[in-house]
């Protein structure tokens, strides 16, 4: 497992000032509101062999969840935050997967995974509630369709817009996430759209699971 060290930076900082105490309880707290993250788990479905990346990993737990579900496929995860990143290599060593999971501190808007890990692309790469977090997300979109390799495909979970949901519960919701510098991308759909067109990618599917809470989109590159 490796730990590359990015250059810091103000996000980099706000990130470690954001998780230094948080990352104790992360895993706990979210699995009640992060909702689809295990079904784009079930939906990567990568080959053996084939090498999965995830942008925002944190705690690592879910790599872990991806080492279990498919136990031949090599994982990789990037965060630029030092915290979280100390306690996915914490989970990674006690659940015995230092062999088959390697970390490196990057930032998601600019990074090469021939310098973090060696290797030239992934098969698949997936975003989990972490592009809401990321204010140049779009930067994050091109990296990562940029390193799905042909035929690969980028998976991406994060809050919707929930617009079939209350409007006093979005307006709440809304307001509570941004205690946490986090603001849901409602122009995910267009975004992905537009560099799937510019870099020979299609989206395949794009869906608002739980009344919109949620955003699930898939993007295959062509080849």
């Amino acid at each position: 497992m490796s730990d590359i060290t990015a250059s810091p930076g103000r996000p980099a900082e706000l990130m470690d000032l954001i998780y230094r105490r948080q990352r104790h309880v992360y895993d706990l707290s979210r699995k009640y509101y992060l909702l689809g993250r295990d079904r784009l788990i079930d939906q990567l479905a990568p080959r053996p062999g084939e090498r999965v990346l995830e942008i925002g990993c944190g705690t690592a737990r879910n790599l872990v969840a991806v080492a279990r579900r498919y136990p031949e496929a090599s994982l990789f995860g990037i965060d630029i935050s030092a915290e979280m990143l100390r306690t996915a290599r914490q989970t990674v060593e006690r659940e015995g997967l230092v062999s088959r999971i390697r970390l490196a501190r990057a930032d998601a808007t600019r990074f090469d995974p021939a310098i973090l890990f060696g290797v030239p692309s992934f098969s698949r790469i997936f975003i989990s509630y972490s592009l809401s977090m990321i204010p140049a997300w779009e930067s994050v979109l091109a990296q990562a369709l940029a390193w799905v390799r042909p035929g690969g495909e980028l998976h991406i979970v994060d809050f919707g817009r929930q617009e079939e949901l209350p409007v006093w519960f979005r307006a709440g919701l809304r307001r509570w996430l941004a205690l946490f510098h986090v603001s849901p991308r409602d122009r995910l759909e267009t975004a992905l759209t537009e560099f799937a067109d510019r870099q020979t990618a299609s989206l395949c599917r794009f869906e608002r699971p739980f009344r919109g809470y949620a955003q699930y989109a898939v993007c295959r590159r062509a080849g």
